[in-house]
């Protein structure tokens, strides 16, 4: 008799137990669903990004607005794309290394094709080509061959790897596929990354610089 109630009251417990772990589940399952919908597509997908309005990477390095913005004026375009562009490709340049899988180059990750210009003879469909660095980057040259590489500083070479000459090159694209005469942006980027979801991304953080107040500051600091 005495070990027929012990094996009831095991059953009893058990049972409790798991009516309890149901119940927590299920508490979990609804306060989900209600955080997620305190937040709207957008936000979430910062979220998963690490990216909620205030967090670092989601602002703006100081160092640069003076290069967007000048790069912006001279072409004529919108600065607040330019780190919208930087944020998407390399997240302002902290990715490392700054090489895509297909060969994607530099802080704006340009392929060297589209950098140099197509008219390399060793420039394919991908892109890559095999470009000797001293052509890559001879201002001369890529005039030539139709590329969109700028010598920013005026050293005397357009590299994809200084920051100023890769960012007033994606200014010089950009401008280039319309922009500057108020065409489509989302178009022209595109024509920079050939992925929906890429212009996407970028509009996103477009959106966030144009509202989020930046004010302009002198180019040429």
């Amino acid at each position: 008799m005495g070990t027929t109630k012990k094996k009831k009251r095991s059953i009893s417990r058990k049972y409790f137990v798991s009516i309890g772990s149901i119940c927590a589940l299920f508490f979990l399952a609804v306060g989900i669903f209600m955080i997620a919908q305190t937040f709207n597509e957008q936000q979430i997908d910062r979220f998963l990004d690490g990216g909620i309005s205030g967090y670092s990477n989601d602002e703006i390095p100081e160092q640069y607005l003076p290069i967007y913005q000048a790069a912006a004026e001279e072409y004529e375009i919108p600065w607040q794309v330019l780190p919208a562009i930087h944020r998407i490709e390399t997240k302002f340049s902290t990715m490392d290394p700054m090489v895509s899988p297909v060969g994607a180059e530099g802080h704006m990750q340009f392929m060297p094709c589209t950098w140099h210009g197509w008219g390399h003879h060793s420039c394919d469909d991908v892109g890559a080509g095999e470009i000797p660095s001293a052509e890559l980057t001879n201002p001369d040259t890529i005039e030539m061959n139709g590329g969109y590489g700028v010598d920013a500083t005026g050293n005397g070479t357009a590299d994809p790897w200084d920051e100023r000459d890769a960012i007033f090159s994606t200014a010089n694209f950009l401008a280039a596929n319309g922009v500057d005469d108020g065409s489509d942006l989302e178009n022209a980027l595109y024509m920079y990354n050939r992925s929906e979801i890429y212009v996407e991304e970028v509009m996103t953080y477009y959106d966030i610089y144009t509202s989020d107040g930046y004010e302009i500051v002198d180019g040429n600091e």
